[in-house]
Formats: C-alpha cells, sequence, structure tokens
C-alpha cells in the first residue's frame, strides 16, 4: 500500500509537507515537535500519509525521548491516533509486499520506542523475512533497502539493519549507481542507511556524496529529511 499511495497527487503533496515539517524538526527549528502539528488529524489522507512516510514521521521524538514521553498529553495522545488510524487502515495483506511488511513492522517499532503508551493496544507485528538482506543481487537490495531508509532510526533496532549492515559494500555500489543516474531519492535513502553502518569505506565519500545528493535533487523534501537524519543521527553529511 505504501507504494502505491505515493502515486496519488493529493497524497503526494501532504506527505511532502510533513517530510518538510520532519526535516526542520530534525534540523533544530520550528520549535517543538508533534506529528499532530504538522499533519492535522482531520486531513483526509492522514492515515495514508503516516502509512508512507512510517517511521520517519516521528523521528524527531528520537532526538528527545523525554519531550516524547512527557510532552503535552493531548498532543502525543492525538499522535498515537494518527498512528494507530495508519497502523489499522493499511495493514499489509496476504500478498504484500516485503517492502510494505518491514515498513509496516517499523512504523510499529517507532511509536512503541518513541511514543510509548498502552503497550498492549497496538497490533501485532506481521511477519516479514530477512533473508533477502543476505541475497538479493546488490541492485535489488539497494531498491528495497532506499525505500525502506526510515528504519535507519537510533532505537528501532530491527533485524533488518543488521542483515543491511552485511552488506555495506553493495549499498555503497546502490549508492553510487543511484547518484550516477541521479535519482536523488534513492541516493540519499541509500546514504542514510550507510550513515548509520559500521566500516563504510572512506573512498566512498559519504559525507560529500550527501551533501551533493542534497544539492542537486532540487529541495526534495524526503531527499532532504534523509540527508538531514543521516547528519543528525550519525554525523554524516553535515
Amino acid at each position: 500500500m505504501a507504494e502505491q499511495a505515493q502515486g496519488i497527487s493529493p497524497l503526494s503533496a501532504v506527505v511532502a509537507d510533513v517530510a518538510q515539517g520532519v526535516a526542520l524538526a530534525l534540523r533544530g527549528g520550528g520549535g517543538s515537535y508533534a506529528l499532530s502539528d504538522v499533519l492535522p488529524p482531520d486531513e483526509a489522507v492522514a492515515p495514508a500519509a503516516v502509512r508512507v512516510l512510517g517511521a520517519d514521521a516521528l523521528a524527531p521524538y528520537a532526538l528527545d525521548r523525554a519531550a516524547a514521553t512527557g510532552g503535552a498529553p493531548d498532543r502525543t495522545t492525538a499522535d498515537r491516533a494518527l498512528v494507530r488510524a495508519a497502523l489499522t487502515a493499511f495493514a499489509p495483506g496476504a500478498d504484500a509486499s516485503e517492502v510494505s511488511l518491514w515498513s509496516y513492522r517499523g512504523l510499529l517499532a517507532a511509536v512503541r520506542a518513541l511514543l510509548p503508551a498502552d503497550p498492549d493496544g497496538w497490533p501485532p507485528e506481521p511477519p516479514a523475512a530477512t533473508a533477502w538482506t543476505a541475497t538479493d543481487p546488490w541492485p535489488k537490495l539497494a531498491h528495497r533497502a532506499s525505500q525502506l531508509a526510515s528504519l535507519a532510526l537510533p532505537g528501532l533496532n530491527t533485524p533488518l539493519a543488521a542483515g543491511l549492515a552485511e552488506r555495506t559494500d553493495d549499498l555503497a555500489r546502490g549508492f553510487v549507481r543511484a547518484v550516477r543516474r541521479r535519482d536523488w531519492l534513492q541516493a540519499a535513502g541509500l546514504g542514510r542507511w550507510l550513515a548509520s553502518a559500521p566500516d563504510v569505506p572512506d573512498t566512498l565519500g559519504l559525507d560529500s556524496g550527501l551533501v551533493f545528493v542534497r544539492q542537486m535533487s532540487g529541495a526534495q523534501p524526503r531527499v532532504a529529511l534523509h540527508v538531514t537524519a543521516a547528519a543528525r543521527f550519525y554525523g554524516r553529511g553535515s
């Protein structure tokens, strides 16, 4: 669902607006963050927008856990309600792709870790495979990993992250190819995973590469979000 939703123009506009708000919060601007401030709950496509952004809808809370757990009750309650609506409305079906399954699991993990409350009130995690992180050819791996860059977030510690950390060289190959093809969103997503990974080769030039991607993307909101997350959480590309 998350992949298909991005093709709908009104939804894409809302996703872009929220991504801008998240990136601004990660840069330390705009005051305190609440998802329900940048995405009004009465917005018709609000649940779909949260589903598309996945864990990134809550990323600024990873900067300040105290604000997330001790913030204004009405705001955090509203944020949880938005996430719950997204998880309920767009649960993966039996034929869901691995990307859809993992983005769902990432959103669920993020709300549990960053806005903890009602621990028994959330849907169960759908089963999702990790074998593909070891067996996919590098171009396919890069494509999938870039779509799941929102899971490169401190505190989630998913098996997916552990599997991708074993494929650093292949993620780097994907990053270089994406830059050469001017696929800035894929490059930014892969760059974010690489920022979180150990043993990234210095020859890749990741820091300058992320700066280049941000500059060349024409201020694409989701590109800016990934590059900003790489800088704020992992100190790369700043």
